[in-house]
């Protein structure tokens, strides 16, 4: 699936990824291929993004907005 993570003034990362795993106001949760579409809210606390290849990346946040469908995710963070 693909992934963009963007800040007001630059991109933080975009490419594919198997897993992105992000902390929500309820806690962590997993966006994997093929999820249900999604709108939530997300708190301070780290993204984590697992590529095609296997490669861990960590994101810390302070909070943010994450809209996925159609193995497309775009992450909107502060």
């Amino acid at each position: 699936m693909k992934v963009k993570i963007t800040k007001p003034d630059s991109v933080l990362f975009e490419g594919d990824v198997k897993m992105a795993q992000l902390p929500g106001t309820g806690g962590l949760f997993e966006i994997l291929n093929n999820h249900a579409p999604i709108i939530s809210s997300l708190e301070k606390g780290s993204i984590r993004l697992v590529t095609n290849d296997g490669e861990e990346k960590l994101f810390e946040i302070r909070g943010g907005v994450v809209k996925g469908q159609q193995n497309d995710i775009l992450i909107l963070v502060q």
